[in-house]
């Protein structure tokens, strides 16, 4: 899995493993269930299994749209997923985001507020393009993370694919060669 990543055992070992962590094992998070739960009403979800389910651009998408909204228990809404009970981890290198409205009357009569885009309302530690890149970059790790062996398992596929074509070819020779004095 190290040489995936495109690092040295050394350099896994001295900057992403932490006390008596040894190279293959499963990242686990340092917070109880218990304490998450009473934290966030929840316990929080594990993204690397939401990359899974709902692919890298969702989860994209989800880190980047952010925005402040007083009414939530932790100041902050989301864009893709209304209402969630997770804070905007990443704000201080985003900063914060605020949604812009526009009034929209519906073919009934009521008028509707909706978000257009978000604009920043707080500098982070990075500018918006380099928050971006590091979004892209978390998330690629979270989806290998949620499912390593992706790139070998499409591999075998094509090689099984591959097998399924060729033996078909040699069924229906099979299947002429059987039927050829019943036609």
């Amino acid at each position: 899995m190290v040489e995936d990543l495109g690092i040295t055992e050394e350099v896994l070992k001295e900057n992403l493993m932490f006390g008596t962590d040894k190279p293959g094992d499963t990242m686990s998070i340092a917070m109880r269930k218990e304490d998450a739960r009473s934290y966030f009403g929840t316990i929080p979800p594990d993204l690397s299994v939401t990359s899974r389910a709902r692919g890298a651009d969702w989860l994209y998408t989800f880190l980047m749209t952010f925005y402040l909204d007083p009414s939530r228990p932790f100041g902050v809404n989301n864009l893709q997923f209304k209402g969630v009970a997770m804070p905007h981890v990443l704000w201080e290198l985003q900063g914060l985001q605020k949604a812009v409205t526009e009034k929209e009357t519906l073919p009934n009569g009521n008028a509707v507020e909706r978000i257009t885009h978000l604009e920043l309302e707080t500098e982070g530690q990075q500018t918006p393009e380099i928050y971006a890149q590091t979004v892209q970059d978390l998330v690629n790790f979270l989806v290998y993370l949620g499912e390593p062996v992706q790139l070998k398992r499409y591999t075998i596929g094509s090689w099984v694919i591959l097998y399924l074509l060729v033996f078909l070819g040699i069924a229906y020779l099979l299947k002429k060669e059987y039927w050829k004095d019943v036609h």
